[in-house]
């Protein structure tokens, strides 16, 4: 009798310590990155009851003595991955935990919620420890200050297209752009007249002041361009600034890509393909590819890849140990396997989103009510072990 009291005592322990795991997913059910857990319930210690006939431990007369909560079991399930729009928010699909370094501590996290701080580190928006990428093989601490400019080039080759008829006299291209060594812009004029079948050419800046003039260009009767004929060099010299060499291309002897020479009567369309100079770029995104990649994007249009997001995972991942903030732990026996995005288990990296808790409300409501039944019918067992126990004292009382 007195048995059954500490017996319902167990129970009505074990579950209020199950309420209390309970109420921690249902807090954390917005919590980035968080994994629910589960009390795993254990029967506890045994009494032998005393044989009749022989007055010894009788094995098929076993009595429990109630239950305690053995472990907690996080749920390793994918939480789901929501848009949030920030370009520093990073989820995994998969298997992976983001590395994270502070010192000589190192801390897993499945809630890529980063930001960047004054050094140009990338870091963990929580616990400010730094997130570790692969660079060149080696595991190192992602920084992004180097690409927060992206440096000017100076156009060094201007590639034409399209035709320059034959039949044509004239033909202009204008308010084309080029950049000098430090990134100025430049508007420039190109100027192409027949004679007698090859085309002189001249260049002018936006003032109408000539440039270079006196090049030569020719086309073979193919209409392609024909060979030592089909270049014209010039220098862009500004006040101030190293003079650029540049080259005009028309395309290669035998090829149509470049310019052509055809007869379509007075009209040519000759015009710009390419060049390859740009101003100085500031840095206006920043995002990681599936494989972990990270990317910019400048101003001036050029994109930069960097370094690659490293991710952890761990054979058996229930003897990592929560310690609040989203963060794992593993302890000195535990070795990780440490890999880039979708290479080997590793999961891939979704941009501009977080993983969200993965608990669901409806279980965790299930298993409140059994929990809160369990802790009814416990308390019921002292409440029923209290009466018979006063019972007998009523006796003895009578007795007397």
């Amino acid at each position: 009798m007195f048995g059954s009291i500490y017996t319902g005592l167990t129970g009505m322990m074990t579950f209020s310590q199950g309420l209390d795991v309970i109420s921690n997913n249902v807090a954390n059910l917005n919590t980035p990155g968080y994994k629910g857990n589960d009390l795993m319930f254990q029967d506890i210690f045994y009494r032998y009851g005393l044989s009749s006939d022989s007055g010894v431990n009788n094995p098929s007369s076993e009595i429990g003595n109630g239950v305690a909560g053995d472990r907690t079991v996080m749920r390793e399930g994918q939480g789901e991955i929501r848009e949030t729009g920030n370009q520093n928010d990073v989820a995994i699909d998969g298997n992976g935990l983001f590395i994270l370094r502070d010192g000589d501590d190192t801390y897993y996290t499945r809630a890529g919620q980063f930001e960047v701080d004054d050094e140009g580190y990338l870091i963990d928006r929580v616990n400010q420890a730094r997130v570790a990428g692969f660079e060149d093989g080696e595991l190192v601490d992602i920084n992004v200050s180097a690409l927060g400019n992206n440096r000017p080039q100076a156009t060094r080759e201007i590639l034409l297209t399209n035709n320059l008829s034959s039949n044509g006299l004239e033909h202009e291209i204008t308010d084309m752009e080029i950049f000098d060594a430090l990134g100025g812009s430049h508007l420039i004029n190109l100027k192409f007249t027949n004679d007698a079948g090859l085309w002189l050419v001249e260049v002018t800046d936006d003032d109408n002041n000539v440039i270079a003039s006196g090049g030569e260009i020719r086309f073979q009767t193919d209409g392609s361009p024909e060979e030592g004929f089909n270049r014209f060099n010039f220098q862009l010299d500004p006040d101030d600034v190293p003079a650029t060499e540049i080259i005009l291309n028309f395309g290669e002897p035998g090829s149509f890509t470049g310019a052509t020479s055809f007869a379509t009567g007075e009209t040519s369309d000759l015009a710009l393909e390419s060049q390859d100079g740009y101003a100085r770029g500031s840095l206006i995104r920043m995002g990681f590819d599936r494989d972990g990649t990270l990317t910019v994007e400048y101003s001036n249009g050029k994109d930069n890849e960097s370094t690659q997001l490293a991710l952890a995972w761990f054979e058996d991942v229930q003897a990592l140990r929560q310690i609040g903030g989203g963060l794992f732990l593993a302890d000195d026996t535990l070795e990780p396997i440490i890999d880039t995005p979708m290479q080997g288990v590793m999961g891939e990296i979704v941009e501009k989103s977080l993983e969200l808790s993965n608990v669901e409300l409806t279980l965790e409501f299930t298993d409140l009510i059994i929990m809160q039944r369990g802790f009814q019918g416990s308390s019921q067992i002292l409440t029923v072990s209290n009466e018979m126990i006063q019972q007998l004292l009523d006796m003895g009382r009578g007795g007397r």
